[in-house]
């Protein structure tokens, strides 16, 4: 199996004209128990997405081995809704710091992500659903020409831990795991929204 190759540190790729970012800590990736399949560093499986931010909101810069296909030589449909998802609900916890859980999520293929190329998932927060219940978001992923390849919009869910673990009846071991990815909120800065205001991390 290919091993996933993040180049979000090398300056020699670029693929939508950004200038390379510091990479933002998530506030749970210390955690040596925490397997997000997305984005966390300690899965051996997982995609290790590194997030940075970018004038719209954060973006993440990936490339797929063949570990990850569909067709010979084409990236499996369903990794690119999972970076989609994983960019977008970590925009919402880097902006808001609040976790959330996804509602529902479209998705539209323009062409077909090839294995081994380098791509940008960029994410952006819809400004006019801001502080209401529900968050709506939205992202592209672009090729090394700026080219759009996928598309997705989706509705989050903002949620209170007490309520997730009395809805989910978690075993205590999975429960345990939860508390502390959550409880482990030592947040950056609060992220900039693209008119350069910022939002405060509300308190849980």
């Amino acid at each position: 199996m290919n091993p996933v190759v993040n180049p979000v540190a090398d300056p020699a790729i670029d693929p939508v004209g950004y200038p390379g970012a510091d990479p933002i800590a998530l506030p749970w990736a210390g955690l040596t128990d925490y397997q997000c399949f997305g984005c966390s560093p300690h899965n051996p499986g997982g995609l290790h997405l590194v997030f940075e931010a970018h004038p719209d909101g954060v973006c993440s810069r990936f490339s797929l081995g063949r570990g990850f296909e569909s067709y010979p030589g084409i990236v499996h449909g369903g990794l690119t809704g999972v970076i989609c998802d994983e960019t977008m609900g970590n925009l919402i916890v880097l902006r808001h710091g609040r976790s959330a859980f996804t509602v529902s999520m479209r998705q539209r293929f323009v062409f077909p992500l090839v294995v081994d190329r380098p791509y940008t998932c960029v994410a952006r927060l819809d400004r006019e659903t801001e502080g209401n219940r529900l968050y709506q978001a939205s992202a592209e992923v672009l090729d090394a020409d700026g080219a759009v390849c996928a598309m997705a919009t989706a509705t989050y869910q903002p949620f209170v831990l007490d309520d997730a673990l009395r809805q989910l009846k978690l075993g205590t071991p999975e429960a345990t795991a939860l508390s502390a990815a959550l409880s482990a909120r030592t947040f950056p800065s609060p992220l900039s929204t693209p008119n350069g205001a910022t939002h405060d991390h509300p308190s849980h």
